[in-house]
């Protein structure tokens, strides 16, 4: 045989050697067959399974967790907003704000079995709770791997298997399929990456998710049909989302709250954080005296402080041989942690000249009592105003100007000439708001117009009195925002009235255990506020 013939019949051998194991590897495209344990998978599933036997005592946290919404400690408000964007036949997404330990996570957790007593929610018993961290959402423009909205395993990446093999992308499934049916509970949604976010708010359109790959061919015949239908149909997302956020709303872009519905769940109130302490101190065996409760309470700043510390009060009674947690054991715990006195505001019953009694907002559903001081010097040329615990500058848009509040203190130097018979602009005025929490906002006009009041003529305010309001250069009161969460602040710190304007009154006020009283002008507030009570008329005329 001629050596032209040994070439081709060489040729021909590894030709078909080269087409039997293209053939072989063909039916490996549908699937793959393990072909069984060997000793090393053995080996790591024994040790799996011994790491499974290892557990630890439940923690208290877990041991005081509601088990239905009912069992949330406050945030009735709330809940029951929650139930009616969530409990119905039409269910909507939802944004939920508030500080952290107030139960926000607890709320997501319980809403899905909650909407279940239903009988016309659309959420079936199949229907599943998605829990995803944003501050821990993996992205990148590659696209390579994105846990919430999935991603695609192209043939190129190492490990691609069978399918890859035959050049046949993967689709993986994120976050938001996996919550098909049920509810996507979205946690610190405000630190989701902004391509991310936008991809999220199409998915919420969409009611599915379409992925992408270079290597998808629509004619390549060994693509598997569920591959085919997921690159041309997409992936099913039709879910309810909630998406909790420590941020304030207009940190979240608006085109995100404009398709939710918006939820605050406020601080909790000292009285709620006794009744969770009492509650983590029972499960653990103790009881919590008075005198201990009421130091638990000034410590903590969200239930998650209160279990805490009691806790870790409990094992140092334990470790005394004691079934009562004390003062001093709370006492002691505190001292050697990151906690300190939660401010409470606390107020003299004596009247007053030149100190008045200011609501605030301290996030959007919590109300602040804060007291303003006014002092007035005549001065040898020309006057000034000096002014502290205020935000001096704000910024709007790119831009930054003179803040509303410093601004409202011009507005009322102006608006006191009517009912002064000196020119505030010749004093040297100075203005302290006390709490160390610099505001913003106009809704301090009110108070600060008492404060300066005061100061100027000499004359007492009335103790345990507060007031909100924006005040006009005509000495008009008009509306501001957060007057509720501000009313139940003046109740919590035991005042006993407080002047709210005309345009912000609402009729359940009158059930308060406070007397809330509506104003149109500053002079029905200076007729109410005085100690010694003089008349609108006498004050206009001074």
């Amino acid at each position: 045989m001629s050596w032209p013939w040994v070439l081709t019949v060489l040729q021909v051998g590894l030709l078909a050697l080269l087409v039997y194991y293209l053939v072989r590897a063909l039916p490996r495209v549908t699937g793959y067959t393990w072909q069984g344990p060997g000793e090393a998978h053995q080996k790591e599933m024994e040790r799996l399974q011994a790491l499974r036997r290892i557990r630890l005592s439940e923690p208290l946290a877990e041991k005081v967790r509601p088990a239905t919404l009912d069992d949330l400690v406050g945030q009735e408000e709330g809940l029951e907003a929650l139930r009616a964007a969530l409990c119905g036949p039409n269910p909507q997404h939802v944004l939920l704000y508030g500080p952290p330990g107030v139960g926000k996570t607890a709320a997501a957790r319980l809403i899905l079995e909650e909407a279940r007593k239903d009988p016309l929610s659309p959420f079936g018993p199949d229907a599943r709770l998605v829990e995803f961290d944003a501050t821990i959402a993996r992205w990148d423009e590659r696209g390579i791997a994105d846990p919430l909205l999935g991603s695609v395993h192209d043939p190129i990446y190492q490990g691609a298997g069978p399918l890859g093999v035959a050049g046949i992308p993967q689709p993986k499934p994120g976050a938001v399929t996996r919550a098909h049916g049920g509810i996507l509970f979205l946690d610190e949604i405000g630190e989701l990456h902004p391509v991310q976010l936008n991809k999220l708010l199409k998915v919420l359109e969409d009611r599915r998710v379409f992925l992408e790959s270079a290597y998808y061919n629509p004619h390549d015949p060994h693509i598997p049909p569920h591959i085919r239908d997921i690159f041309e149909n997409g992936l099913p997302a039709d879910f309810r989302l909630v998406g909790a956020t420590t941020r304030m709303p207009e940190e979240i872009p608006p085109a995100l709250r404009s398709r939710c519905v918006e939820i605050f769940f406020r601080p909790l109130k000292p009285k709620e954080l006794k009744i969770i302490g009492e509650r983590a101190a029972e499960r653990l065996g103790y009881r919590l005296t008075p005198e201990a409760a009421e130091v638990l309470v000034a410590y903590s700043q969200s239930g998650r402080d209160t279990v805490n510390l009691v806790q870790m009060a409990a094992e140092v009674a334990r470790r005394r041989g004691l079934s009562v947690l004390e003062k001093e054991h709370i006492e002691w715990v505190a001292s050697v942690g990151p906690y300190v006195p939660a401010p409470r505001p606390s107020f003299t019953r004596d009247p007053r000249v030149g100190s008045a009694l200011a609501l605030a907002l301290q996030g959007p559903t919590s109300g602040l009592v804060l007291e303003v001081e006014a002092a007035v010097y005549l001065a040898q040329d020309k006057g000034d105003i000096r002014v502290s615990g205020l935000l001096e500058e704000e910024e709007v848009g790119r831009f930054r100007r003179t803040s509303m509040a410093r601004a409202s203190v011009d507005n009322v130097l102006s608006m006191l000439r009517r009912f002064l018979a000196v020119d505030p602009h010749q004093y040297h005025v100075y203005l302290n708001f006390l709490g160390n929490l610099p505001l913003d906002g106009p809704s301090a006009g009110v108070a600060m117009g008492l404060a300066l009041y005061s100061a100027f003529t000499g004359e007492k305010l009335k103790p345990l009195v507060a007031a909100t309001g924006e005040v006009t250069l005509q000495g008009d009161v008009r509306p501001v925002g957060g007057v509720r969460a501000k009313v139940e602040a003046a109740v919590d710190a035991g005042l006993e009235k407080v002047f709210i304007p005309q345009g912000n009154w609402q009729p359940s006020f009158a059930q308060l255990p406070i007397e809330v009283i509506p104003v149109g002008t500053f002079a029905e507030v200076l007729e109410g506020a005085l100690w010694e009570g003089k008349s609108a008329a006498a004050h206009a005329s001074r």
